[in-house]
């Protein structure tokens, strides 16, 4: 007996050791099978990490996993995936691995997990799963693989189908698919049981028809290989939460496919209704209270070919239903549904759906529509009515929609609207009818892009073929009213193939707060923040100028609510288009003056940015510095100034999410006027400081009356053109730049007349005796640095003591030289005639005073004067303006020399 189990213990090692090992002997041989195969029958490029056999994992069975699969088109499609994988195992007998390189090995099962399947046809007919390599003996060739299918599994994948042609798209998206099947393939006749869930989204030329819908299908399916025919036997299948049981046979011919299936829900309450709408929306419909019936059944036969499809005839009913939520104070009554899908020609051209009645009932408001819907896949074909009342407020009573926000209001409408697709598209307003009316009145809208709630009193409209009429529109949010008229075209256009709508309007506020559209977005803060971080990451998010949008608007407000601006008896034209706002003609009354404005506002960009022109006429300069930031920095010196002002305003750059110019950006150009003005020099430092310096400058009395000065700014400085001002009679030209951060670099050149320059200079002057000393003026610069709140002055006396000089001596000069010419012409008589020159004092000094000043002057020697005897020292012309000068920018007392 221990013998027996020894053996038997030994035995079995042996077997469990040889399961382990034996795909590491096989493996390489299968690996080479895989590619092999692949490479003979595809016409793509195919990776995949690894190969695994295992002899455990479906014992008595080998198992074959592909792993990380990825199937890549060449051209036409070349790059794109069509097959992905994360496995697909494959299982078969173990001696199926001894059969030799010719032979095909058989397959018992697949199991594939992950799978991305990508199917794609283009406008030319082209598809990308079409990579079957052709053979020239294919009916003599054999596969590598055979298959005796007894079961299947896929997991976890996605199924996407993308047809284009010229006409239209379409796109079928079959995600979270999981399909099993059981059964005999290679018998002729048999049964497969499937079992299949999935969510299934489709659109068609933009058109949304299922999102992420799911679907659910039990089915027992009779297979009849022989002549490709498959039963649905004994099934169930799911939409949404609605019940669906089919019956009939998909088989499959060298012409096509012959479809012969019919469907019908097996319950008849209108709660199935419900059931298939997305349970997303739905909710719970299991306490739902319903009366009524709810029908849904069809007919689809015929061959599926390139040239036809099936026809259909399919019928969703209702008559006479209900339904009551539990936890909603409100029901929907009076329901009545009449809807048909159906094709009578196989031709896809010819589907249509018609809603031959859509009507309910909710308190005392009746609501009636129907439409009908041809020629679906070409130029479609819509006729629509809809007459009824319906208070908004009710909405969120009867039904568990999620709201951002409680709508209230009453909606009345009575229109009737004809027309095709291609006539929306190319504008052919001749062939779109539109007629009817549409009231919307106390409606009350509450959204995040609001600071308030949107309050619309009154709006009506009337349809006609090619516009819309808006024939009143009184709204309110926050501090804004609005009261609007005009008209709409495209809207039809706008509604079904995003195409731009167009408008002219006339509106009028009494008062139009900006803020108003605009919100506040505060970022959510984590525990740790403090509370000044809290708030100091509230922003605002700017407003967006809708891509949409192609209208003029006339607008009239007689106060407009802009940062902390009040703009008065505002108005001009505005055109919106392209994402950008043109201003033009744009008046309004502000700081006791007129602005005229005309430019653009883009939010084409993720930051908006603008360019503006204004006029600004008579505007008050106190009050004008004092509410407007940009005046702060192009001009701080204003603040000292009282009286009007006319300019002329380039600028452009960006703005801030508040729609206000970020002044770092800030680039153009001005011509500033100042009329009738005042000067207070005890509101800038920088006017004492010049003051210290120039004791003979009354800056309360500069004049600054019909100023005119240019100025550029890029880049946050400010260049400003030399401009001249008067003091009395002294002549100040001023030229410079400052920066926005108040960095000052600025010269002041002061055209001094000598008067102002003491007794010294006015006597040596008066000395001279001449009418064109009287007019001499001396030029003193101020250079000024530092900012606004710490500027510094420097006084330059270089170029004043040399031009003062110059002048003082070139008078001198011409004057000696005039009087020298008389004493020449003298002494050349005495010399000619013979006669001895008579020296007498008086002439004597005379001619060596004159010869001293000159000397003096000219040289900058010291001047010797002698009077009684007594010798005087005196210092020259030069020293003397250098002292005087000094002492006049310095504040000293200056000495009368007059005796």
């Amino acid at each position: 007996m221990k013998k027996a189990l020894k053996i038997t213990g030994i035995s079995l090692l042996v077997i469990i050791v040889l399961l382990v090992a034996a795909p590491f002997i096989f493996q390489s041989q299968i690996k080479d099978m895989v590619k092999r195969t692949m490479n003979e029958n595809l016409n793509a490029q195919v990776d995949f990490t690894d190969v695994d056999l295992s002899f455990i994992k479906s014992f008595p069975k080998a198992n074959v996993s592909i792993n990380d699969l990825a199937i890549t088109n060449f051209e036409p499609f070349k790059g794109d995936t069509l097959v992905s994988a994360k496995s697909i195992a494959l299982t078969m007998s173990i001696k199926e691995l001894f059969k030799s390189a010719d032979e095909a090995i058989i397959v018992n099962s697949i199991y594939a997990d992950g799978i991305l399947l990508n199917l794609i046809t283009d406008a030319t007919g082209a598809a990308n799963y079409d990579i079957t390599k052709e053979k020239e003996n294919a009916s003599t060739e054999s596969s590598s693989f055979a298959f005796d299918i007894q079961d299947y599994q896929i997991k976890n994948s996605t199924i996407n189908y993308i047809s284009i042609s010229e006409d239209s798209k379409m796109v079928l998206s079959i995600s979270e698919f999981n399909h099993e099947g059981k059964g005999t393939f290679s018998a002729e006749k048999s049964e497969l049981d499937t079992k299949s869930d999935a969510k299934v989204s489709f659109t068609m030329d933009g058109s949304n028809y299922l999102n992420n819908n799911p679907i659910k299908l039990d089915a027992l399916i009779g297979l009849d290989l022989e002549n490709s025919k498959y039963t649905f036997k004994d099934n169930k299948g799911f939409i949404n939460q609605l019940p669906i049981e089919f019956h009939g046979f998909v088989q499959l011919l060298e012409a096509g496919q012959d479809v012969d299936i019919t469907f019908e829900n097996p319950e008849s309450s209108f709660k199935n209704f419900l059931a298939l709408i997305p349970e997303t929306y739905s909710k719970n419909i299991e306490n739902v209270e319903t009366t009524g019936d709810f029908k849904v059944k069809g007919i689809i036969k015929g061959m599926v070919t390139d040239e036809t499809i099936p026809t259909l005839d399919i019928s969703i009913k209702s008559n006479n239903a209900s339904f009551k939520y539990p936890d909603l104070p409100k029901s929907v009554s009076n329901i009545v549904i009449d809807t048909e899908i159906k094709n009578t020609t196989g031709k896809t051209e010819d589907t249509y759906v018609a809603i031959n009645t859509l009507n309910f009932k909710i308190d005392q408001d009746v609501f009636k529509s129907s439409a009908t819907i041809k020629n679906i896949t070409g130029n479609m074909l819509v006729n629509a009515d809809i007459d009824g009342v319906l208070n908004l407020a009710n909405i969120s009573k009867v039904y568990p929609v999620d709201l951002e926000t409680q709508l209230t209001g009453i909606l009345k409408a009575k229109v009737n609207t004809a027309f095709d697709m291609e006539a929306i598209e190319k504008n052919a307003y001749d062939r779109v009818k539109a007629s009817g009316n549409m009231n919307l009145s106390n409606f009350k809208y509450a959204s995040d892009a609001f600071n308030s709630p949107l309050l619309i009193s009154d709006a009506a409209v009337t349809f006609n073929t090619a516009t819309v009429a808006l024939n009143s529109f009184k709204a309110q949010t926050g501090k804004t009213d609005l009261n609007a008229t005009g008209t709409i075209e495209n809207l039809l256009g706008f509604m079904f193939s995003n195409k731009t709508l167009k408008g002219n309007f006339n509106l009028n506020s009494n008062t139009f707060a900006v803020n108003d559209f605009m919100s506040d977005d505060v970022p959510a803060s984590t525990e740790n923040k403090t509370e000044t971080t809290k708030s100091s990451t509230a922003t605002k998010e700017s407003l967006k100028i809708p891509a949409f949008l192609d209208c003029t608007i006339n607008a009239q407000a007689n106060t407009v609510l802009y940062d902390n601006l009040q703009l008065k008896n505002t108005k001009g034209t505005l055109i919106i288009k392209d994402e950008e706002v043109k201003l033009q003609n744009l008046t309004t009354n502000l700081f006791d003056g007129q602005v005229a404005v005309s430019g653009l506002v883009s939010t084409k960009t993720d930051t908006p940015t603008f360019n503006m022109d204004l006029g600004i006429n008579s505007v008050d300069i106190a009050k004008s510095f004092e509410g407007m930031e940009l005046f702060q920095k192009l001009a701080p010196l204003a603040k000292i100034i009282q009286g009007k002002l006319n300019t002329t305003l380039n600028l452009n750059g960006k703005l801030t999410d508040d729609m206000t110019p970020n002044l770092n950006s800030l680039s153009g150009s001005a011509l500033a006027e100042i009329l009738s003005s005042t000067v207070n020099p005890s509101n800038a430092e920088v006017l004492n400081k010049l003051g210290n310096s120039l004791n003979f400058v009354d800056f309360k009395k500069i004049n600054l009356n019909d100023l005119k000065t240019q100025f550029a700014f890029n880049d946050g400085k400010v260049s400003v053109k030399p401009f001249n001002i008067k003091y009395q009679d002294i002549d100040i030209q001023i030229a410079g730049s400052h920066s926005f951060d108040q960095t000052m670099a600025y010269n002041a050149v002061f055209n001094v007349p000598a008067k102002y320059l003491g007794t010294e200079v006015t006597n040596l002057i008066a000395k001279i005796d001449d009418a064109s000393a009287k007019n001499i003026t001396i030029p003193i610069t101020a250079t000024i640095g530092g900012n606004y709140t710490s500027p510094t002055v420097k006084t330059d006396l270089t170029s004043g003591i040399t031009n003062l000089t110059k002048q003082l001596v070139e008078i001198q000069k011409q004057k000696l030289l005039n009087q020298g010419k008389d004493k020449v012409s003298g002494m050349l008589g005495d010399l000619i005639s013979g006669n001895k020159a008579k020296k007498d004092s008086t002439s004597t000094a005379q001619s060596n005073s004159v010869k001293d000043v000159l000397g003096g002057i000219v040289s900058g020697t010291k001047t010797k004067t002698t009077t009684d005897s007594t010798k005087t020292t005196t210092p020259t012309t030069k020293d003397a303006v250098k002292n005087v000068l000094g002492g006049l920018l310095n504040k000293k007392k200056q000495k009368d020399t007059v005796k």
